[in-house]
């Protein structure tokens, strides 16, 4: 069977691109090219700290490793790496790598001293104090791998102001090996057991060979190898080629490595770059970490706000679910970047396959070589999934089902997937399951599509730019936009109107996202905040949209709503003004507008097989009959089946388990057991359960408990009666101290907010709640953070306030809130708590966190005395099962 398979619909200012002669991935699933590592799920300063981002992110993303400053670091706010440690742990990380140099300021690192040997000594002091930190963390210690020396060719061994005498290492070797040798022993020294990564150069040098021979010779080798690759997947591969070698001829390893920064700001945010480099690095079986360009605790422009995810975060999610081993894949144009790559897996105890790929535009042919009969059958089961690009700071929603459906295995064992109109922005995931057991395909999950960029709409009124082109092969340094270039001229006191023309297949309603940035300190912007523009359809429905906040310009996010639209011809505008609404504040630039068809696909319930889930303790089978994929999973006592499961808002929403009977099994929610009775039974069946599911990414998993519950799918869609909420404004709490209610944020509800929570605990918040039963709730918290410490380079530096949370007088809960770009940006926030059943009393305060020792504060406004602006809360039950 070859039905093409079609991603997307191209529409006014796209392009579709139309070879006479599809490329073809060829996939070759008989050829093992090892066991699947998953080291491309890596972060430089990509966690802030326990909650930004959340553990659910953090899981869900599957992160192995996390390059980060030393503890108490001045160099940039969080971060610090005693304090990310045993939460990233908990989250299922395998190691931190503590950039020790980070204790300094400044890039090159300011290390004080009158000399070399005196700089030498400054800095070996402050190692000796970060490995006895270390040593007090117990069990997590083992997860510490310690970084002496970053990119010290070009810093502290270079030849810049900041050097030990100014000559570089890469000329003249010995001062740097010495320092090498004196501080490796120092910490081997303090912890025997400790392992230590070099020598950290910004590129692989030739010179590399000449560390690792001197480190062997004075019995110094590092126990992982690392070195930065700013470059491409090619050099990826070339240069872990040439490392390997290095290794033989000196007769060390083979070592693991770890490239702790790679990827420029044109990959990062956009699946269908970064499945390019994943695959370089799969193929490798190495470590690595995405680089950090911009603000730390978003995973490197991974994760939204403190608990969504935007396109590579679900790029990532499906990544760290391959499983088994990796097979060849062979590339139309091999191991070249900004083309079609991919990289593929089969897992024989599953009976399944999993090929994620990306990177052009057009069609191309996916094909399947050596499908064996004897783990897939003479049929198998397709799904064909898009990851869509949504912007650096757009959260995406799981990824989109393109195709289902049943192929027969050609006789030469192959089977290819024809696929239509891709966006080379976009990754895509093909997962074949054994077929030809009557199966009912899914359908698509979304219908008509449509994109329409700014540059080619109709601009009139004064004040147009057109921007660009921004991020491209040969500008990385630029942020990724669709098609390249944006539009500006809606900002204060403008009369500007860009007008986009489209045609859309039939009558209905259409989800509209406008695809938009402004710079969070621009001068215009500072005033408001978010910038509100118009918007109409042919001169209809009016509405104000208020357009995402960037930590710079071109850092894109997405504003959502719904139009009404007949089959054929419109015209949609985003206005500066509009004489029924208002006018503009701010400034904004547009990238795009995304139409897309609102019918059953659309609003139908979101479908997740038990057999895609993330498994322990447990394997698909696929001869149940009933079931409503390719396959159901048995869970026995003790095995699980997790769901990462997105909601657009912290809502109310049902979750209908669908399963074949044979036992019972537990439902956890974001990791903790829900109190609600067990699903299951001995006979086929849908039980469901009333769960408030977090805005963004939430964790639900099932374990097995009696007998072997036949488990075939989740279905979650959104509700409401069932999880009754009750809504409090802050400025009616009992306010003590300096906190005080603020009238300066027209975003707040009705205007009006509390700020000045903390500086010290006597300046609280404290709202009587009330639950009309006793157990777990959500308490939704509406607020601000606009705070920024001072930078020292080209990081943007912004700082997430926290909150002591206690209820009702008992031990506080810390609450981390990422920055909103602005304080009259406002964000919710989802914290579970326990409630009696009756009055309940929240109570927010604040004050300076001190540094590891307990003592010492940091110097640098980088740890804030405040709470944020707490708008109002919201409390809901966290579950309750429908008999």
């Amino acid at each position: 069977m070859r039905r093409r398979i079609r991603s997307r619909t191209s529409a006014a200012g796209g392009t579709t691109v139309r070879a006479a002669e599809p490329e073809r991935l060829t996939v070759d699933l008989a050829d093992d090219t090892g066991a699947f590592h998953g080291g491309a799920s890596g972060s430089l300063y990509g966690v802030y700290g326990d909650g930004v981002p959340s553990r659910n992110v953090l899981e869900g993303m599957h992160v192995r490793t996390v390059s980060t400053k030393a503890q108490d670091g001045p160099q940039h706010p969080g971060a610090d790496a005693l304090e990310i440690l045993p939460s990233f742990v908990d989250s299922g990380g395998k190691d931190v790598y503590v950039y020790m140099t980070d204790i300094y300021r400044g890039f090159p690192y300011q290390w004080p001293g009158a000399d070399g040997p005196a700089r030498l000594a400054d800095f070996k002091e402050r190692i000796r104090k970060q490995v006895r930190q270390v040593l007090t963390m117990g069990d997590y210690k083992d997860h510490v791998v310690f970084v002496p020396f970053n990119e010290p060719e070009g810093n502290m061994f270079g030849t810049g102001e900041w050097s030990y005498n100014k000559v570089s290492w890469l000329d003249d070797p010995q001062y740097y090996f010495a320092a090498w040798k004196e501080v490796y022993r120092l910490i081997k020294d303090l912890d025997p057991d400790a392992r230590v990564a070099g020598p950290n150069t910004s590129i692989l040098y030739d010179q590399v060979k000449g560390f690792l021979a001197y480190a062997k010779a004075n019995d110094v080798v590092p126990d992982v190898m690392t070195w930065h690759e700013l470059s491409s997947p090619a050099a990826v591969r070339t240069n872990v080629a040439r490392y390997r070698q290095m290794e033989k001829d000196v007769g060390v390893g083979p070592l693991p490595v770890n490239v702790n920064e790679y990827g420029h700001n044109y990959h990062l945010s956009v699946p269908g770059q970064m499945v390019q480099w994943a695959s370089a690095i799969e193929e490798s079986k190495i470590d690595a970490d995405l680089a950090y360009w911009n603000i730390d605790g978003n995973l490197n422009d991974s994760a939204v706000e403190a608990n969504r995810g935007n396109g590579q975060w679900w790029l990532f999610n499906a990544y760290g679910q391959l499983s088994g081993h990796t097979v060849r894949v062979t590339a139309p144009h091999p191991n070249e970047q900004y083309t079609l790559q991919g990289l593929a897996t089969v897992d024989e105890d599953k009976r399944q396959s999993r090929t994620l790929f990306g990177g052009k535009s057009g069609d191309a042919d996916i094909v399947f070589e050596n499908v064996g009969p004897g783990l897939f059958g003479k049929t198998v089961h397709a799904t064909v999934q898009e990851i869509p690009w949504t912007g650096q700071i757009g959260d995406s929603a799981q990824p989109l089902r393109l195709a289902d459906e049943e192929l027969n295995v050609d006789t030469d064992g192959t089977v290819t997937l024809p696929m239509t109109g891709m966006n080379e922005m976009s990754a895509y995931q093909v997962i074949l399951s054994p077929g030809g057991h009557g199966a009912a395909p899914d359908a698509p999950s979304v219908g008509w599509r449509g994109t329409y960029e700014a540059e080619n709409a109709v601009y009139t009124g004064g004040g147009y730019s057109k921007n660009g082109p921004e991020g491209t092969p040969s500008n990385v340094g630029g942020f990724a936009t669709s098609g390249t270039y944006n539009v500006g001229g809606l900002r204060t006191g403008s009369d500007g109107v860009l007008g986009f023309d489209v045609d859309v297949p039939q009558d209905g309603t259409y989800d509209l996202s406008v695809f938009a940035n402004s710079y969070n300190l621009y001068d215009l912007v500072k005033e408001q905040g978010p910038t509100n523009v118009f918007l109409r359809v042919d001169g209809e429905q009016p509405q104000e949209l208020l357009l995402p906040l960037g930590y710079k310009w071109v850092v894109w996010g997405h504003t959502d709503t719904r139009v009404q639209l007949t089959a054929g011809r419109h015209h949609i505008t985003l206005a500066a003004a509009d004489p029924d609404l208002g006018v503009t504040k701010g400034d904004a630039i547009i990238d795009k507008i995304d139409l897309a068809l609102r019918d059953a696909r659309a609003t139908a319930p979101a479908v997740y097989e038990a057999e895609y889930a993330t498994l322990a303790g447990a394997r698909p089978v696929y001869t149940q009959r009933g079931a409503s994929g390719p396959g159901a999973v048995p869970l026995a006592e003790g095995g699980s089946a997790t769901f990462w499961v997105h909601s657009p808002t912290n809502r109310e929403s049902t979750v209908s388990v669908d399963h074949l009977g044979g036992g019972r099994a537990t439902v956890a929610l974001n990791g903790e057991t829900l109190d609600v009775p067990q699903v299951g039974g001995d006979r086929k069946g849908t039980d469901r359960i009333h769960l408030f599911l977090s805005g963004g990414i939430n964790k639900i998993t099932l374990t097995g408990t009696s007998r072997a519950l036949v488990l075939d799918r989740l279905r979650v869609a959104p509700s409401s009666g069932a999880l009754p909420t009750r809504v409090y404004q802050a400025e009616d709490g009992t306010l003590t101290g300096a906190a005080k209610v603020t009238d300066a944020c027209p975003l707040a509800t009705g205007g009006r907010a509390v700020t000045d929570i903390g500086g010290g605990t006597a300046n609280a918040l404290t709202v009587d709640v009330v639950a009309t039963r006793s157990g777990r709730h959500a308490v939704t918290i509406r607020y601000s953070n606009g705070e920024q410490a001072p930078a020292t380079h080209y990081n943007p530096d912004p700082i997430a306030r926290h909150a002591d949370l206690s209820v009702n007088g008992g031990p506080v809960h810390r609450v981390l809130f990422p920055t909103t770009f602005h304080f009259d940006d406002f964000r919710e926030l989802t914290v579970p708590v326990t409630l009696k059943k009756g009055t309940n009393r929240l109570t927010f305060t604040a004050d300076e966190l001190p540094d590891f020792d307990g003592d010492t504060y940091n110097p640098y406004r980088q740890r804030s005395p405040y709470a944020p602006v707490i708008d109002r809360l919201s409390i809901t039950p966290l579950a309750q099962k429908q008999y």
